[in-house]
């Protein structure tokens, strides 16, 4: 994994591995310093006080040039990511928007993996986009008609070791990447003793901090030797709570018993360049009563700051679960305001499962940022951990 943007990154990319950016030392394959040949006066002696010398850029430079390839609506579209219903819609909105990233959902038209419709897709991108998708594992598997089954989380946990997981899902990655995706939202890293088919369920590794955080760190390193990005889920815990989002409010048991068992393996797991998403969760302790921990700037910088117990805070991608598909987020409000109270309160990307609404969220972000809701500096910060979760290298 390389540094990039103060954050660790898989070296996922896309159709560009890194973006050129113009002025930056060594992307024209010469030293930054220029010739060591010095022009001769008559003399024949070398005239080294009229060389000119060459600056390398600093990183602050390398980002402004990078931020300033975006219009502040271009900037915004970063920060989305979008479920789409086949190729001809996903093309669509990267050509008209611009968006960061696409979801393949499990009502994406799988037509779309077939006669490089997602490179057709990529090559729209002005800049390089995720195709993201959820694949854990067992109910949750969206590629299983292209590659077959996978265990559960749970399953896998009971039938093998860790080190055996890892080379199962380092295949599985390696056969993603050639389908065209570069982001799994997986592992799970919720703590669970619920009933198999529960809403997290065998999602889980197992009731145990410890065993979750060895599997889950296991999935995160293969996912990332196949040079796809990682996603642990569901922050700040989504394990004991009192049910399923999809339907309606989800109340978790309160931060201090969090701290004690479903943060643990966050705690341990947010050095290791996953992605984190934050789930619709109401926190006893954490979160305003009737705020959700995925539009709650108290969970977002609960998880920035560090989770307790010296954890180290974090600087990596933040994505929201769902924002229009669940109703634990759509009783209380629009796919609008929901991006934009999610954005605004600490989240990096913004996901929902169509593109119908991209124009209108699209709009109501302008209109959060011109009346400064929604900080320019904020918006920037996130655009570049976007870009080094996808692995672009903005520090030449």
């Amino acid at each position: 994994m390389r540094k990039v943007a103060g954050i660790k990154v898989a070296g996922i990319l896309l159709a560009a591995t890194a973006l050129a950016l113009s002025g930056c030392a060594g992307h024209d394959g010469s030293s930054a310093g220029g010739s060591s040949s010095a022009p001769k006066t008559a003399t024949g002696i070398r005239d080294t006080a009229s060389t000119p010398t060459t600056t390398t850029p600093s990183r602050q430079d390398c980002q402004a040039r990078y931020l300033g390839q975006f219009s502040t609506r271009q900037k915004l579209a970063q920060l989305l990511t979008v479920g789409i219903k086949n190729g001809a819609d996903a093309l669509q909105v990267v050509q008209r928007e611009q968006v960061g990233g696409l979801f393949y959902g499990s009502w994406t038209d799988p037509s779309m993996l077939q006669n490089g419709q997602v490179d057709q897709v990529k090559a729209a991108a002005h800049t390089p986009l995720m195709i993201t998708v959820d694949e854990e594992g067992g109910r949750v598997a969206r590629l299983k008609n292209q590659l077959g089954p996978f265990p559960s989380a749970r399953a896998a946990a009971q039938s093998m070791t860790s080190a055996q997981y890892y080379q199962k899902v380092l295949a599985r990655a390696q056969q993603m990447k050639k389908l065209g995706m570069t982001v799994d939202f997986a592992p799970d890293a919720d703590v669970s003793n619920e009933d198999d088919d529960a809403v997290i369920g065998d999602r889980s590794f197992a009731n145990n901090p410890a065993v979750v955080t060895d599997y889950a760190q296991q999935a995160i390193r293969a996912l990332h030797d196949a040079g796809m990005g990682a996603v642990i889920k569901h922050f700040p815990g989504h394990g004991h709570g009192s049910g399923d989002s999809h339907t309606g409010a989800v109340r978790t048991p309160p931060l201090s018993q969090l701290q004690q068992v479903d943060l643990v393996p966050f705690r341990n797991l947010v050095g290791s360049g996953a992605a984190v998403m934050v789930g619709h969760l109401d926190v006893p302790g954490l979160t305003t009563p009737n705020v959700p921990a995925s539009i709650s700037p108290q969970a977002m910088s609960l998880l920035r700051q560090g989770t307790g117990y010296n954890a180290q805070p974090y600087d990596g991608l933040i994505f929201t679960d769902d924002l229009s598909g669940m109703a634990a987020i759509t009783a209380r409000m629009g796919i609008e305001d929901a991006v934009a109270t999610a954005l605004e309160a600490g989240a990096d990307d913004a996901l929902w499962i169509t593109t119908d609404a991209v124009t209108s969220v699209l709009n109501r972000l302008e209109q959060e940022v011109n009346s400064g809701r929604l900080p320019m500096a904020r918006v920037d910060q996130s655009v570049l951990r976007v870009a080094a979760f996808k692995g672009v290298n903005t520090g030449c």
